[in-house]
């Protein structure tokens, strides 16, 4: 009988920069205050990249980590997904200069853009890409500097956002473990950047003086619909994968879900019937950093005994696009 393959995770690391952006620093920013920033998202503080550090910057050095902690050489990557929406340029890709400042010369590099769920999407390319045999180690990423991206007088939005990256090194195993389920999705009827999204720095909106000048080039959202969709996408989409692999939401060790907004995490875990001790909540110390954020999560939890070699753990996500997605995984 053919020995069936599993991805699996073997380690993880991430990185946030020094700077730490408090609510009550942004209230000499900005019209806000702390009260208005807790209560309405959680968020007490996040971290902020300085002016000369580039995505890339970040996500080498949570790779670093990964790499030490899979005891792997940085030669047997064979493929690196980085996920952001916060390039360093949009060609070459971020992968490239990640490439280069690991030293993983064998491996293919590439970006792949899913907004906030572009770690679960590249944790699936991943998965697939090792069941089929081609690959046996491949570095995936979800890395943002969203600063650069901030209206920092829209206090609708900037009080959000933080900066970092976290990576994942996924290998093949024999072993009955790893990635147990995936599911990514997309909706493009929600493809509204006023919803969510950037509108000029692309070829349908290139970058002028008026555009900057209207702040087209920042970040646009309607938090009020984006919190009804999240709430309803991400249950939906954990529903899903526990379905696939057979498993109730009681046999679930740790849910890591997009790190968003407290409300939301609250109830998406609600929903799904998990108990609040179970659920893994950080954003309150780096706001949302959009495709690191259960990365940053995971390795966090890791570190802190709160995930355990064996634990059965959710992952469960949803972004701009709109896209969203789930991932259940032993680890």
């Amino acid at each position: 009988m053919t020995q069936l393959r599993h991805a699996t995770i073997t380690g993880t690391g991430s990185y946030l920069p020094e700077q730490v952006v408090t609510n009550s620093d942004l209230e000499n920013m900005v019209d806000t205050t702390d009260e208005w920033i807790r209560q309405r998202t959680g968020i007490t503080e996040r971290r902020i990249a300085a002016d000369d550090v580039a995505t890339s910057d970040l996500c080498v050095h949570a790779a670093r980590w990964a790499i030490k902690n899979a005891n792997i050489d940085p030669l047997d990557i064979e493929m690196i997904l980085v996920a952001t929406v916060t390039p360093d340029t949009f060609f070459p890709s971020t992968a490239c200069y990640v490439q280069k400042g690991i030293g993983a010369k064998n491996a293919a590099a590439m970006d792949l853009s899913a907004a906030c769920a572009g770690f679960l999407y590249g944790l699936d390319l991943a998965d697939g890409m090792i069941k089929s045999g081609r690959y046996n180690t491949i570095l995936v990423i979800g890395g943002e500097v969203f600063n650069k991206i901030i209206d920092w007088n829209d206090r609708s939005t900037c009080v959000l956002f933080g900066d970092g990256a976290g990576a994942a090194i996924v290998q093949a195993t024999d072993e009955p473990k790893g990635i147990l389920a995936s599911y990514i999705g997309s909706d493009g009827d929600y493809a509204d950047i006023d919803l969510l999204g950037i509108p000029a720095g692309g070829s349908r909106m290139p970058v002028t003086s008026e555009v900057i000048a209207e702040k087209r080039d920042k970040l646009q959202m309607n938090g009020r619909e984006v919190f009804k969709l999240g709430v309803r996408l991400m249950p939906e989409a954990a529903q899903r994968v526990l379905r696939e692999a057979n498993v109730s939401i009681d046999e679930i060790d740790l849910l890591i879900p997009h790190q968003a907004n407290l409300r939301i995490i609250e109830a998406v875990g609600d929903r799904l019937g998990m108990p609040r001790e179970k659920v893994y909540v950080n954003v309150d110390r780096y706001g949302n950093t959009s495709a690191a954020t259960i990365i940053i999560a995971l390795d966090e939890a890791i570190r802190e005994g709160h995930a355990k070699p064996g634990d059965l753990l959710l992952f469960v996500t949803f972004g701009a696009g709109l896209t969203w997605g789930s991932t259940l995984l032993r680890l």
